[in-house]
C-alpha cells in the first residue's frame, strides 16, 4: 500500500529536497523512523541550528532546503532563524510536526496552536484538510518558497504519514517555469531616467545580480554603494567603482547621496535604515528608482519608479540600450568619486591574495598589548582566497569588516539581513555542507556564537571543515556603547567567565587561543592555504580589545 509519507518521499525526490535538517520529536517518528536510503537526516542539536544550517544549505545550493521541527516547543525554538531565512530572502521548506489528527479536539500533550506562532515570517502556512492533501501541500510549499523567496511551513499531525494515498490528485504543478523577460518599451522610462543623468549612483543589494549590475554600472561609470544592513554582497567589492556601505542614518545618507541626481537602488528598497533619524531620504532634486524581484521591497519603497522584476534581466537589457554617446553612457574606467576617496585615503595596498577597499589599520600590537578586531580582519583579508564564502556576525567590528575585507564573490560577504543573533555559525555549516569545495569562514563575535554555538556539534560529526573566527571581548560590545550614547549605565555585566573554545571542545569541534599577533598570523598561515580540503571545523578564539573610537 501506498501510504502519504511514501507520496511525500516521492515529492522532496522530485524537486531535490533530499537532505533533511531536524532536531527530531515523538511527533515526527512516524516520518522519519527507517529513511529510505536517497534521504540524508542531518542532526542539529538546537531547532536554530536547524533552520540556520538549512538557511545556509539553501544559500550555498540556490535552491530550497528542507527542514523539519517538533511542534510548538520546535517551532517556538527556530522563530529567530525563520525570520532571519525570510528577511534574507531565503526559499525553505519547514515541516512542523502535530499531535495524532484523531484526537487534536481533545488537545493533548504536544498538541500545538502552530499556524500563527511564526507570525507574517513564514511566506505560507499550510495545515492540510486531509492526510492525502499534505503531499501536495509540501509540493506547494517548495514553489511558494521559490516564489516568494522565504520559508514557506507544512504543519503534519503524526498519523498522517501512515494513511493510504491512492488515485489521489496532487494539487500542485509538477514542474514551474518563472520567465524573467522584460521588454523595451517597459524599460524606456528607466532609460529616459539614467540617460538623462548628470551624476547616477546605484545601491546594491542582496537580490542584486553581479555581471549584469557591473556591466551596467561600468556603462554609466557611477559610484555603487551596498546597501545598510545587507544580507549579502550585491557588487564586487574590490571594483573601481565600489563606494563602500551606505549609511543607515537619514542625515549621514542624503550626504551620501547629496552629489547624484538619479539614484538606482538594484536588489534592495529604498533604502534601509537603523536608528530612527527625522527627515527626507534624500535632498530635494534626486530621483530614485528600484529594480526588484521581491514585491514588498517594491511596494514599500518610496521611489519615483519601481520594477518588479529580475534584477539581473533589467540591468542586462540596460546596459545594452544605454547609449555610449548618452549623458550617462559611456564607460569611465577610473570615476573620480569622493566617497571612494575618502575610504581609499589611510589603507596600504593589500597583495594579490586579496585588496581590501581600503580603512585606517591600527599601528600592529606591540608585545603584550592586546589585538583590535582590525588587526584580525586585516590579517585575514591577506589571506583569505578570493572564493572564500564569508559568513559575519559581529556587530561591533562590521564596519572594519567592510572596509577591511573586501567581497570578491557574491558570497563573499553574507549576514543576518534581519538582526537577530545566532545565524553565522549554523549558515557557515550548512554553506561549506553545500559548496564542500569552497573554503567557508565565519567571523563572529563572541556574543554572537553563543546563540549558535549547538552547530558545532553538528560540523564535527558531520566533517564539515569551515573555519570559526570568534572575536572574544567577553562582552556586548555594541550594546554598551548604545546604552553610553543613551547616557546611562547598562545594567548587563560582562562574560568574561565564558569560555568559547572550551564551549566549541565540549561539542567536539577541535578549538585554539589566539591571544597575541604573532599566534594570530602563525594560525592563519597554517589554516587558511589548505581551507578549501579540511574536513575537520576549527575555531580559533581570538582574545581582542573594544575599539575605543567604535560607535554603533
Amino acid at each position: 500500500m501506498t501510504t502519504v509519507r511514501d507520496a511525500t518521499f516521492d515529492v522532496l525526490r522530485r524537486h531535490g529536497l533530499t537532505t533533511i535538517f531536524g532536531n527530531p520529536g515523538s511527533t515526527e517518528v512516524t516520518l522519519l523512523t527507517g529513511l529510505p536510503d536517497d534521504l540524508r537526516f542531518v542532526l542539529a542539536l538546537h531547532e536554530g541550528s536547524v533552520v540556520g544550517m538549512a538557511t545556509g544549505w539553501a544559500i550555498g545550493h540556490e535552491a530550497p532546503a528542507l527542514a523539519v521541527l517538533h511542534t510548538t516547543a520546535g517551532l517556538g525554538n527556530a522563530v529567530g532563524a525563520i525570520a532571519t531565512a525570510r528577511v534574507n530572502r531565503v526559499p525553505l521548506v519547514i515541516l512542523v510536526g502535530q499531535q495524532d489528527r484523531r484526537h487534536l479536539a481533545l488537545e493533548p500533550f504536544l498538541a500545538g496552536h502552530l499556524s500563527g506562532l511564526a507570525g507574517d515570517y513564514p511566506v505560507r502556512v499550510d495545515q492540510p484538510v486531509r492526510a492525502q492533501d499534505v503531499p501536495g501541500a509540501v509540493a506547494r510549499a517548495f514553489h511558494e518558497a521559490t516564489t516568494f523567496r522565504g520559508p514557506a511551513l507544512v504543519v503534519v499531525p503524526m498519523d498522517d504519514w501512515e494513511a493510504p494515498f491512492s488515485g489521489e490528485t496532487v494539487a500542485s504543478p509538477a514542474r514551474m517555469v518563472r520567465p524573467v523577460g522584460v521588454s523595451d518599451d517597459d524599460l524606456a522610462p528607466l532609460v529616459e531616467l539614467l540617460s538623462g543623468a548628470r551624476s547616477p549612483a546605484i545601491v546594491a543589494g542582496a537580490g542584486a545580480g553581479w555581471e549584469a549590475l557591473v556591466a551596467l554600472a561600468e556603462r554609466l561609470g557611477c559610484p555603487v554603494f551596498q546597501e545598510s544592513f545587507g544580507g549579502r554582497a550585491g557588487f564586487p567589492q574590490d571594483h573601481p567603482q565600489y563606494a563602500g556601505v551606505l549609511p543607515a542614518g537619514r542625515v549621514r545618507l542624503r550626504e551620501a547621496l547629496a552629489g547624484h541626481d538619479v539614484v538606482l537602488a538594484v536588489g534592495a528598497p529604498v533604502f534601509r535604515q537603523y536608528p530612527y533619524v527625522p527627515g527626507p531620504l534624500v535632498v530635494a532634486g534626486t530621483s530614485v528608482a528600484v529594480i526588484t524581484d521581491d514585491p514588498a521591497e517594491a511596494h514599500r519603497s518610496p521611489a519615483d519608479l519601481a520594477y518588479l522584476a529580475s534584477p539581473s534581466a533589467v540591468c542586462a537589457r540596460l546596459a545594452a540600450l544605454l547609449s555610449p554617446s548618452s549623458p550617462a553612457g559611456g564607460r569611465a574606467p577610473a570615476p573620480d568619486i569622493p566617497e571612494l576617496r575618502a575610504l581609499t585615503a589611510d589603507v596600504p595596498e593589500l597583495p594579490a591574495a586579496g585588496r581590501a577597499p581600503a580603512a585606517h589599520v591600527p599601528e600592529l600590537p606591540a608585545a603584550g598589548r592586546p589585538l583590535r578586531a582590525a588587526h584580525v580582519l586585516r590579517e585575514l583579508a591577506l589571506r583569505l582566497p578570493a572564493d572564500t564564502v564569508l559568513v559575519e556576525e559581529t556587530p561591533s567590528s562590521r564596519p572594519d569588516l567592510h572596509r577591511l575585507v573586501p567581497a570578491r564573490t557574491p558570497l563573499g560577504f553574507l549576514s543576518a539581513a534581519m538582526g537577530g543573533l545566532g545565524f553565522a555559525v549554523p549558515a557557515a555549516v550548512g554553506l561549506r555542507m553545500a559548496l564542500p569545495d569552497r573554503p567557508v569562514v565565519a567571523v563572529v563575535g563572541d556574543g554572537s556564537a553563543l546563540y549558535g554555538v549547538h552547530a558545532l556539534w553538528s560540523a564535527t560529526h558531520y566533517r564539515v571543515g569551515a573555519l570559526f573566527v570568534v572575536l572574544s571581548n567577553g562582552r556586548y560590545a555594541i550594546m554598551d556603547r548604545l546604552a553610553d550614547k543613551q547616557g546611562g549605565k547598562a545594567p548587563w555585566p560582562p562574560f568574561t567567565e565564558v569560555d568559547m573554545g572550551g564551549l566549541a571542545r565540549s561539542l567536539g569541534c577541535p578549538a585554539r587561543r589566539v591571544d597575541s599577533y604573532d599566534e594570530l598570523t602563525a594560525a592563519l598561515d597554517e589554516v587558511l592555504p589548505s581551507l578549501a580540503a579540511r574536513e575537520e571545523p576549527l575555531l580559533l578564539d581570538v582574545t581582542v580589545t573594544v575599539d575605543p573610537d567604535f560607535q554603533p
